[in-house]
């Protein structure tokens, strides 16, 4: 009984020891955690080697012992319905993406081994979509990417800043800063990944998009996000991750009969409300941080859009509407305001 007692007072122990490290992610020496658990010193250095076995523990240079976070694996179960949720959305992730994401094939491969016995065929399913998500022939092999994403997790999971190399996307210069990560976010439109947090300088908060960061470097000095930093509130009217201090702008939208469909079945914003007119086609309004950022969305639809509002993006897509029917070798016309637009071809030959 009494070698019982010891054990289960030892696995207690392993166990409350593995917490607190969770909990501090700067570490803690072996005086610290033993008085935290109110033991001799002696004893957390007795049970060091089997907590090592447990978990990915190691020392750091000043002495503290600290948790392997990159190598720390968390317990977690599931039902089906949430494993196919995960399951779904690392595969949107890597659908959209054009970069290996090894980290993502193996979490489907475990995701898939773990639901083997539960439902095999869709376990089976999950394990060939991993290996077509980890076949690097399919996707542009991208280490600098890879480090740069491991490094940012870790630094945001340690609350360590880092300092970074970012190229400006417009001169190509590569700038130095030092971060500190608040939030890391996909982006679907771009089939990018960005990270917002504090910069040094201009200590204010900024985003990064992923991709253009050339080099990153861990450092040891600590940070703490706000508590009043809410990313929901911050992205409430970005389009993607867009986001202004200025009001945002109603963006009002004709979509024809024959999308009206597609768009209905879809909620394009937090914000969008849609009226549906007589002859089938459908108002779009939307109130959104960055107009620049929805462009490439209401470009997609063609003439089965148009422009309501505002003036200045309905004159940007007339404008961009007159370049390309000049690239095309066609010229429009002009036509009276009151007149009816032409129903033929006659008023867009070139000459």
């Amino acid at each position: 009984m009494a070698t019982e007692n010891r054990a289960f007072t030892k696995a207690e122990r392993l166990t409350q020891i593995e917490a607190l490290l969770l909990a501090h992610p700067e570490g803690l020496t072996q005086a610290e955690i033993a008085r935290r658990l109110g033991v001799h010193r002696s004893t957390v250095l007795r049970y060091l080697p089997d907590l090592q076995k447990r978990c990915p523990v190691y020392e750091m240079d000043d002495g503290k012992l600290a948790l392997d976070r990159s190598q720390y694996l968390t317990h977690l179960r599931l039902t089906l319905h949430e494993a196919m949720a995960v399951y779904l959305a690392v595969r949107m992730m890597a659908a959209r993406t054009d970069r290996h994401t090894p980290h993502a094939a193996s979490a489907i491969r475990k995701l898939a081994l773990a639901l083997d016995r539960l439902a095999p065929f869709a376990s089976r399913h999950m394990l060939q979509a991993a290996d077509e998500m980890d076949d690097p022939a399919r996707r542009r092999d991208d280490p600098v990417y890879l480090e740069v994403l491991e490094a940012l997790t870790l630094a945001w999971s340690e609350r360590r800043k880092v300092r970074i190399w970012h190229q400006h996307e417009e001169t190509g210069r590569v700038y130095e800063y030092v971060f500190s990560p608040y939030f890391i976010e996909p982006y679907p439109v771009g089939q990018t990944a960005h990270v917002i947090g504090f910069r040094e300088p201009p200590g204010a908060i900024r985003t990064f998009k992923i991709e253009r960061i050339r080099r990153i470097q861990r450092l040891p000095h600590s940070y703490e996000i706000p508590a009043d930093f809410d990313p929901r509130a911050l992205l409430e009217d970005a389009w993607g991750i867009w986001y202004t201090d200025e009001e945002p702008v109603e963006i009002v939208l004709k979509f024809h009969p024959r999308v009206a469909h597609r768009v209905r079945e879809t909620r394009w914003h937090r914000s969008e409300q849609i009226e549906e007119q007589p002859d089938g086609s459908l108002i779009w309004r939307a109130r959104v941080a960055e107009v620049q950022e929805m462009l490439p969305w209401i470009r997609g639809w063609g003439a089965d859009v148009e422009v309501l509002a505002p003036q200045e993006l309905r004159e940007r897509m007339m404008g961009e509407a007159r370049r390309l029917a000049q690239m095309y070798g066609w010229y429009v016309a002009s036509v009276p305001p009151n007149s009816a637009p032409s129903t033929t071809l006659k008023d867009f030959f070139g000459g």
